[in-house]
This record gives structure tokens, sequence and C-alpha cells, in this order.
């Protein structure tokens, strides 16, 4: 799947994640902000690179900030970013 355009999904909201996606060169590049870097870092990044393989992203640059989100939501907003990012929605 091929990202387009520059596209977000999520908010900065307590709870949540700001997820942004745009198209990249080399793989997937990804930069996680997060309060709770230290304790769940790694899991996020695990859960934000499944959902691209998933969906078959091979190039992008996702920038994620983190409030605590639960990885259900997490999932949501990069999928979302991703739709939105290939302009489906």
């Amino acid at each position: 799947m091929e990202i387009k355009k520059l596209a977000s999904a999520g908010t900065m909201e307590s709870s949540d994640a700001y997820v942004e996606i745009e198209p990249g060169t080399d793989g997937v590049e990804i930069q996680l902000d997060s309060v709770v870097m230290a304790q769940f870092g790694e899991d996020i990044l695990t859960v934000v690179r499944q959902v691209l393989g998933d969906l078959g992203v091979e190039k992008a640059k996702v920038r994620v900030v983190d409030r605590g989100a639960l990885d259900c939501v997490i999932r949501a907003r990069v999928e979302t970013a991703v739709l939105r990012g290939k302009g489906e929605a």
C-alpha cells in the first residue's frame, strides 16, 4: 500500500494517541513520543509495525505521540491515518 499524502488521526488528549503518516522513501521510519516510553515503548512500536505490516505499508514516515493509549486505540489511530494517507478515508 502506498501512502500518497500527509494524514493524521487521533488527539493529544490523555489516554489517546496522535498518529501522523506521510510518504517515505526508505522503508518505514517510526518516531515515537510517549508518556510511558520507559515501560511500554517497545510494545507500542511493535503494535505500530504490526498494523503497518498488516496493511502492506512498506514506505512511510510515521510519528506517534502517545498519551497512555491502549493497544486497541493505537491500532485504530494507525489504521485510520494509513487509510487517510492513501486517500481512502
